[in-house]
């Protein structure tokens, strides 16, 4: 990959970023990054809950980013596993939607 190529990606996921904490779920997104790795290492002792917490970070980014409803969110992050539920569910908006 050249630079240029490098720069136009980095403005498009600058653009997307900006879109995801302007949408929809902008609260629920903040509140899930605001989460501690301690907060997150109490679902499970190992890395999976790190992996599956940035999974869902990417989720909710991309679901406020396209405006998706709570039901298809819910879906989504179902579809993540019973982890990103557990991690879901630490946000009092996400858990609502359980």
């Amino acid at each position: 990959m050249n630079i240029e190529e490098f720069k136009k990606r980095m403005k498009e996921k600058m653009q997307e970023n900006r879109e995801a904490f302007e949408g929809e779920f902008k609260e629920e997104l903040n509140d899930l990054m605001a989460l501690s790795k301690a907060e997150i290492d109490l679902i499970t002792p190992d890395t999976t809950d790190l992996e599956i917490y940035d999974q869902l970070i990417t989720v909710v980014k991309e679901a406020s980013r396209v405006n998706l409803t709570q039901a298809e969110l819910k879906d989504r992050i179902k579809d993540l596993g019973d982890i990103a539920v557990k991690i879901a569910k630490k946000i009092p908006k996400l858990a609502n939607i359980f």
